[in-house]
């Protein structure tokens, strides 16, 4: 790769970060992840019924937990065995959607960080988003 390219290409990913950055404030502030669990999760996530993880069970988090934070996160952001996409709330951002995950796992002994502002874990979780949507694909 020449300089003169990667210096284009720096150039154009910095600016697109930089309007990603411009949209997310100007749709005002993220939810926390306490707050999207009660909005969003707890319906399933809860008391109740329905087959999902409960908040706070260890033993039921325990295998999710291993698995590890972008895992989880990507999987259930792209849905997962009765579990749809962003559990069912499309107006979600990725980093509440990933909070959310957070505060549950953490919940139930996880000692997962808030991935915002952490380009890092949103990017490991985008790149397993990548992976399982392929893999749905496929099958």
């Amino acid at each position: 790769m020449t300089r003169t390219f990667a210096a284009r290409l720096t150039t154009r990913l910095l600016a697109s970060l930089s309007l990603a950055a411009s949209a997310a404030l100007a749709a005002g502030p993220l939810q926390d992840g306490e707050q999207v669990y009660r909005d969003a999760c707890a319906a399933c996530h809860g008391p109740g019924p329905v087959d999902a993880p409960k908040y706070g069970d260890r033993e039921a988090w325990a295998e999710l937990i291993a698995e590890g934070q972008h895992v989880i996160t990507a999987h259930g952001w792209v849905g997962v065995r009765a579990m749809p996409a962003r559990g069912g709330h499309d107006e979600l951002s990725i980093e509440e959607f990933a909070r959310a995950v957070a505060h549950m796992a953490n919940a139930a002994g996880a000692d997962w960080r808030d991935p915002t502002g952490d380009a890092t874990l949103l990017g490991r979780i985008r790149l397993e988003e990548a992976d399982r949507r392929r893999q749905l694909a496929l099958d």
